[in-house]
């Protein structure tokens, strides 16, 4: 049996526009080949978490020099204001006032993404249009949660916030916090939309997020720490990540192996960073763990955290430091 290709009938050069090769054949069909290379938001993303003063104040002294330390250590964008950042315990002005922290922090350095989610559409759009006044870059929106709306209650909820403000929206994709997925169909419609150019995937469905990297522009951010090498092989973007806290450099390292085409490099990171991930993700909520662990590292964070949050007990804080020890921390 021959092949119906003969080696004549091949093209002759196989290679992109960075050298790399690549079969012409496959990029036939209506499939694009990813290349988030150069995304609106940047590759390293933390989403912050919010300081506490002992009296349960915004400690805005606090905020604004871990937000500093940040970029310092290599990040491109903040989120403000979302899960990690208590989002469900803040008032609406205390974020406004988180955004414009941010902002004055930082200033042109990084941009700042806004956490404007609740679980009501009308609620939304306020936060959008005050997240717009204080300065804000983008913003964050979850699945309206614990409602469990349809797929086409989440399409139109998302499309009304978009338009709600002149705003780039980065849509947050969390099953296991919202109660319900987003359909691969419905991220591919709201895909359509102008102000809509970003996808937070915490879903962890590798083939659905095949579909939206080759179906779409937008531009898919990992939402779980432990996929950010996996999720960026197949094109992604970067990471919204919460142990970017406490190892920022070490994710810095990672992406920039990838972006260079070093897998060795890109893998050694992630090995390294397993048990720190570990520490960060696992045993305690990622706003208490991430503020014990930066305290412990001694930046001066006061460990409080909103009802219903509460500190980790003895036990977690063991288990903590058991998985940093593991990753040869000195605590």
């Amino acid at each position: 049996m021959t092949s119906e290709f003969s080696a004549d009938s091949a093209p002759q050069d196989r290679t992109t526009a960075t050298g790399h090769e690549f079969d012409p054949y496959l990029a036939k069909g209506e499939v694009q080949h990813p290349d988030q290379t150069d995304p609106h938001f940047g590759h390293l993303i933390t989403a912050m978490v919010t300081p506490f003063t002992k009296d349960d104040r915004v400690d805005f002294k606090a905020f604004e020099a871990l937000a500093a330390k940040l970029v310092d250590e290599g990040n491109d964008s903040l989120v403000v204001s979302g899960t990690t950042g208590e989002t469900s315990t803040l008032e609406d002005y205390e974020k406004a006032d988180l955004v414009r922290a941010a902002r004055s922090a930082v200033g042109d350095r990084a941009k700042i993404i806004a956490g404007t989610s609740t679980n009501h559409t009308s609620h939304d759009l306020e936060m959008a249009s005050k997240a717009e006044r204080a300065g804000a870059d983008g913003q964050l929106v979850v699945t309206p949660y614990y409602n469990k709306p349809s797929q086409d209650g989440v399409l139109a909820h998302c499309r009304a916030v978009a338009d709600a403000a002149d705003l780039p929206m980065m849509v947050y994709d969390i099953p296991g916090r919202t109660g319900i997925p987003i359909a691969t169909e419905t991220i591919l419609r709201l895909a359509e939309h102008p102000r809509i150019m970003s996808l937070k995937d915490a879903k962890n469905d590798i083939t659905a997020t095949t579909e939206v990297l080759t179906k779409t522009g937008l531009e898919v951010y990992s939402g779980d720490d432990q996929n950010v090498l996996a999720w960026m092989a197949m094109g992604a973007a970067g990471v919204v990540s919460v142990t970017a806290h406490v190892a920022a450099p070490s994710f810095r390292r990672m992406v920039d192996a990838v972006l260079n085409y070093d897998l060795k490099e890109a893998r050694i990171a992630h090995t390294e960073l397993g048990p720190v991930i570990r520490a960060l993700m696992t045993r305690v909520q990622g706003a208490v763990s991430s503020k014990l662990v930066l305290s412990w590292m001694g930046f001066p964070i006061n460990t409080d955290v909103r009802l219903p949050l509460v500190q980790a007990n003895e036990a977690e804080q063991e288990l903590v430091l058991t998985d940093l020890r593991e990753a040869g921390w000195k605590l």
